[in-house]
């Protein structure tokens, strides 16, 4: 049995999708917060239980009978995701599951500036002390993340930003089906595992790659670390949000995403989704 965890989610929905065209729907079961929410998989004749991270006594419950449990790591930024994420591996490990597997970020680090790279850097520390065989999924950062931070350049022709690094911008899409080909694996894969796309352009290539996909020129202003938060903030964001945003800058700058590896094309048995085909498909749907 494999069980799923945030499968109402975009990333594990569509890893519980690919992994039905693997297995049968029997093997599979879905833990979610709102049962109702996951009506989609209850109708393929996926088992849907309720399981939540504040919910200790659900997890043991919806993990019940597990050979491998994926979880999804939380996406609340002001959540303390590590005491969610221990509470899920200690439930998976009550529940006698055989595997866990954890869907970390390359970025993975407990010295990093961008707080959720530290979050998943201890739990997989929390892993690795659980006694149980795992796997960490380190995924490339999400393309569609792009839309956000780049802000408003399709109206400005500007990319404004603190500092420029290099990220192997990877479709979220390509990284839940390799999801599944990783959990059909017989546990091939052990420890963290990194998934990215085969390049990792800097913002001022990526501005390069969007002015041949608009046909205009857009540019990249870099402003530095306070005023690209003043500019934020004056522009109606939460300071919160544009400092954890600003994490996101400062570990690209640092390098903590630039590196790839072929792994997820070997997977996918065709090349990963690039920043171009992120950045033609976005442009088509404007």
């Amino acid at each position: 049995m494999i069980v799923i965890t945030g499968a109402t989610g975009a990333l594990n929905g569509a890893t519980v999708d690919h992994l039905l065209e693997l297995v049968h729907p029997s093997e599979i079961a879905v833990a979610v917060r709102d049962v109702a929410r996951a009506q989609r998989f209850a109708d393929r004749g996926v088992q849907v239980r309720r399981g939540d991270y504040d919910d200790s006594d659900s997890l043991t419950t919806a993990f019940d009978g597990a050979d491998q449990v994926l979880l999804v790591s939380s996406s609340d930024p002001g959540a303390d995701a590590t005491a969610l994420h221990r509470n899920a591996i200690d439930a998976a490990v009550a529940a006698g599951a055989g595997r866990i597997l954890y869907t970390s970020h390359q970025g993975a680090g407990l010295d990093s500036p961008f707080k959720p790279a530290r979050d998943h850097a201890a739990t997989e520390q929390m892993l690795a002390d659980s006694g149980v065989a795992w796997t960490s999924l380190r995924n490339g950062f999400y393309a569609h993340s792009l839309d956000f931070v780049m802000g408003d350049w399709r109206e400005t022709g500007v990319v404004s930003i603190p500092v420029d690094g290099p990220v192997s911008w990877t479709d979220r899409a390509d990284s839940a089906e390799a999801a599944a080909a990783i959990l059909t694996s017989d546990g091939a894969y052990e420890g963290p595992t990194v998934l990215t796309a085969r390049d990792a352009p800097t913002m001022t290539e990526v501005a390069a790659i969007a002015s041949t996909v608009v046909g205009r020129k857009i540019e990249v202003s870099i402003v530095g670390e306070e005023q690209w938060v003043a500019d934020r903030v004056a522009a109606g964001a939460n300071e919160f949000m544009a400092r954890f945003t600003l994490g996101i800058f400062l570990a690209a700058h640092d390098g903590r995403f630039a590196g790839t590896d072929p792994l997820l094309g070997e997977l996918l048995g065709r090349e990963p989704r690039t920043t171009r085909d992120f950045l033609v498909s976005s442009e088509r749907a404007t």
